[in-house]
């Protein structure tokens, strides 16, 4: 009979333990406007949690499917190019994040790595910052400018 009851009172004592447990209901917290948009607000001001926002999108099916078919916003930025290099330019870990992911994609397409050095090279300002950059750590012979 002890043993009954000992172990009544331990399921009664977790029970009641698990019941204080205040568990975050994330469609409750964005129900609320006000605190969707600090929410959003934090991870917009926020380089690193823009980034994490960023890859957390690019590994989620449905914000592929959307970023896919939303092609025509993705032009309209690309057309304000003023308003994108401010962008940019106020967000420095964006833009590294969006150069290191170009770059990766250039390691795996021969064709876009041809067109990217292209432009490099076209660019006289590129190509002497690239010459200065390297200083002399690679041999530069048999490439155009």
């Amino acid at each position: 009979m002890k043993t009954l009851l000992k172990i009544t009172l331990f399921i009664a004592f977790v029970a009641v333990f698990a019941s204080c447990q205040s568990s975050t209901d994330v469609k409750q917290i964005l129900s609320n406007q006000d605190t969707k948009s600090a929410i959003m607000d934090s991870i917009a001001n926020d380089s690193n949690l823009s980034i994490e926002m960023i890859e957390a999108m690019m590994n989620n099916e449905n914000s592929k499917i959307m970023m896919k078919g939303n092609e025509k916003m993705t032009m309209m930025m690309m057309e304000d190019h003023a308003s994108m290099m401010k962008m940019m330019k106020d967000n420095p870990a964006m833009m590294q994040g969006m150069m290191t992911e170009m770059m990766e994609t250039c390691k795996g397409d021969s064709a876009m790595m041809s067109l990217m050095c292209n432009t490099f090279l076209e660019n006289p300002e590129m190509t002497d910052m690239m010459h200065k950059k390297m200083d002399g750590k690679m041999d530069m012979k048999g490439m155009k400018h």
